[in-house]
C-alpha cells in the first residue's frame, strides 16, 4: 500500500459518496469490536466463555488479518490470500491459533494491530482509483470457480464480517462479565 502521510490525509480532499458511506458503516461495526474488550484484562480477553474457541482478542484478531489479506486482495488478487485446496494440517493449526490469545500475546497489542490495519484500508478506499475494479477470487472450495469480485463486494464483505463477529463479540462478552454493548 501507498506510504501516505498523515500530513498528505489531512491535505486530502474530503472523502464523499459511496466511499463515505463505505467507511461509515465500517467504522461502526470496528467500534462495536473493539467496545466489547473495554476494560478487560489480557486474561480476559483470551477467555473462552461458550462452547466454541472464540474469545475476544482471537476474534479481533481473525478480523484484523481478514481484513488485512482483503484489502491486499484489492490491490494483488488471489496471491494474497493463498490457496485453501493445498493447505496442510500444520497451515489449518496456523489458521485456528488466530482465533485466540496466545502466550505474550496482549489485548493492547491486538487491539494497536487491528487500529493499524484499519487505517491502511480506510487509506487503500479513500485512495483507490476505482470500486469497480475486480481479482479474481482465490481457490478455495467455498469460493465458485472462476468468480471476480471488485473492490466494492470485497468492502461490503469486510463490513459484513466485521458486524457478524462483533455479535459473536457480544455474547461472548455477555458470557464473561454480564456486559453488553447495547441494551
Amino acid at each position: 500500500m501507498n506510504e501516505t502521510t498523515t500530513r498528505d490525509l489531512a491535505d486530502a480532499p474530503a472523502i464523499t459518496g459511496e466511499r463515505a458511506d463505505l467507511l461509515a458503516a465500517l467504522a461502526k461495526n470496528r467500534h462495536f469490536l473493539r467496545f466489547t474488550t473495554r476494560d478487560l484484562t489480557d486474561e480476559q480477553a483470551g477467555q473462552r466463555t461458550t462452547a466454541s474457541e472464540l474469545c475476544l482478542g482471537g476474534l479481533i484478531k481473525h478480523v484484523t488479518l481478514v481484513e488485512r489479506n482483503w484489502a491486499r486482495f484489492i490491490l494483488d488478487g488471489p496471491s494474497a490470500m493463498g490457496d485453501a485446496t493445498t493447505m496442510t494440517e500444520a497451515d489449518w493449526a496456523q489458521w485456528a491459533d488466530q482465533f485466540r490469545m496466545l502466550p505474550g500475546e496482549t489485548l493492547s497489542g491486538v487491539l494497536a494491530a487491528y487500529a493499524e490495519v484499519a487505517r491502511r484500508t480506510d487509506e487503500l478506499v479513500a485512495t483507490l482509483p476505482d470500486l469497480d475494479v475486480t481479482q479474481p477470487l482465490p481457490k478455495a472450495p467455498w469460493f465458485e470457480a472462476g468468480a471476480r469480485w471488485s473492490a466494492r463486494r470485497v468492502l461490503l464483505h469486510i463490513i459484513a464480517e466485521t458486524a457478524q463477529h462483533a455479535g459473536h463479540a457480544d455474547i461472548i462478552r455477555e458470557s464473561l462479565d454480564g456486559a453488553k454493548s447495547m441494551g
